[in-house]
């Protein structure tokens, strides 16, 4: 497939997608949102909605952005969270190292989890320093095993667990509550107030998965145990800070990822803009030229930097965090003004560096995260296709209502790139 013609700028909102909300009169943050270069952009393409990953799966960003990219896995194939940051990260793993996503959390004096994420907002010297105390005075009971303990942004950390002796499973389950493990895909949990950290069991009733549950275990144990004598957390106590008391753990993976990069696939130049650890290992693995533009907010510097790469690629994706981080919190009102904020910042600026008679924009986002749930859901979003080129199907905003009207109709995730370069080659 050949598409060495086309230019297009992708651009995923996180978790923009929501449900209506009392906050906001009954509306989503979409639509109660005052977004007038988003409106433009509508106006100027078609819409429709899109189930990124499947019917019922309230999927993780991993799974999901593969899937939008055009990636779709069977269960048994895919490589897991943990690895994808892994690599996202730049931790040395190899096949048979278990790699796992965490996420420093707050427990009470009865390891109730009070929060996931222990305050959200954590200094990098405090999660560098338990982390190495981690790494150091764990002993596990098989001598030739070692860990690394990689915080990367705010409450998220990346485990990699090495046995010199056995090669570690996949086939593990979470002890992170929230999510499932479902065939190596991370599945977001309905979840009540009442969590504890739950035990690592094997999937499969072989040696492999029961040594590296049993090891599993045995960091969560002594890691609970290490964070309680840390220092670190008895300044934070002091300070008021919420306490690094334990990490949770989930998407265990033991291999490296085997696809095919992006460029084969499309046959064109296919670049992307991203920033978190697992965004940027997705990168690496579809071997897709990164951009540099800012920080994770620097949204003008973004719009310009994916503008201007339309010189040399044909393709750019842009993953812009934001949306998601309200919906996890529950606050719509601070998810309507992201969104405005994203429109004035980043799609105004955007508009403003490119010519639309050749460039198409195409919007939509990895999975909905309502705020009423506090998580995603699998719940449809919006996708639009917008250029010059493309006929208006009468759409004149970006919401989850006039993406079920629109003429693109109901896509699955895997099937919005190709569908996209459908649109722009036959109407261009």
């Amino acid at each position: 497939m050949n598409n060495s013609d086309v230019h297009m700028i992708y651009v995923l909102l996180d978790g923009v997608g929501d449900l209506p909300h009392p906050d906001l009169d009954g509306k989503t943050p979409l639509e109660a949102a005052n977004t007038p270069t988003l409106d433009k952009i509508a106006s100027n393409g078609t819409i429709g909605e899109v189930i990124s990953v499947g019917k019922g799966i309230a999927p993780e960003s991993d799974i999901a952005v593969f899937n939008m990219l055009g990636y779709k896995f069977d269960h048994a194939d895919y490589a897991g969270r943990g690895v994808i940051e892994a690599i996202g990260i730049g931790i040395d793993f190899k096949n048979g190292d278990l790699a796992l996503r965490g996420n420093f959390s707050t427990l009470n004096e009865k390891e109730i989890i009070v929060d996931r994420r222990a305050g959200r907002h954590i200094e990098k010297e405090d999660a560098d320093g338990v982390a190495r105390e981690i790494e150091n005075k764990i002993k596990f009971s098989s001598p030739d095993t070692s860990v690394v303990v990689s915080p990367t942004i705010g409450h998220r950390v990346t485990v990699r667990i090495r046995s010199k002796s056995e090669d570690l499973s996949s086939r593990i389950t979470n002890t992170d509550p929230a999510y499932s493990n479902i065939g190596g895909m991370g599945v977001a949990k309905a979840v009540g107030d009442f969590l504890k950290i739950e035990r690592c069991l094997p999937l499969e009733e072989n040696k492999e998965a029961k040594f590296t549950a049993e090891i599993v275990n045995e960091f969560s144990e002594q890691s609970i145990k290490i964070l309680r004598e840390s220092e670190i957390n008895t300044k934070r106590r002091e300070q008021n800070k919420k306490l690094l008391s334990c990490i949770l753990l989930r998407d265990a993976g033991n291999k490296y990822p085997d696809v095919a990069p992006i460029n084969e696939k499309y046959g064109m130049n296919f670049s992307c803009i991203v920033d978190m650890p697992v965004e940027l290992g997705i990168s690496e693995v579809l071997k897709m030229k990164a951009f540099e533009a800012g920080g994770l907010t620097d949204y003008e510097e973004k719009a310009r930097v994916a503008a201007k790469a339309m010189e040399s690629q044909n393709a750019i994706y842009v993953h812009l965090k934001g949306p998601d981080e309200f919906g996890h919190d529950g606050d719509a009102t601070g998810k309507m003004k992201n969104i405005e904020e994203i429109d004035q910042r980043f799609f105004k600026t955007l508009v403003e560096n490119i010519d639309s008679s050749k460039v198409a924009i195409v919007i939509s986002a990895d999975h909905s995260t309502p705020c009423i749930n506090k998580g995603h859901s699998d719940d449809p979003v919006p996708v639009l296709v917008s250029g010059d080129f493309i006929k208006n199907d009468g759409t004149t905003r970006m919401t989850e209502e006039q993406a079920k009207k629109g003429s693109i109709g109901l896509l699955q995730g895997a099937e919005v790139v190709k569908k996209s370069l459908e649109l722009i080659k036959s109407q261009k």
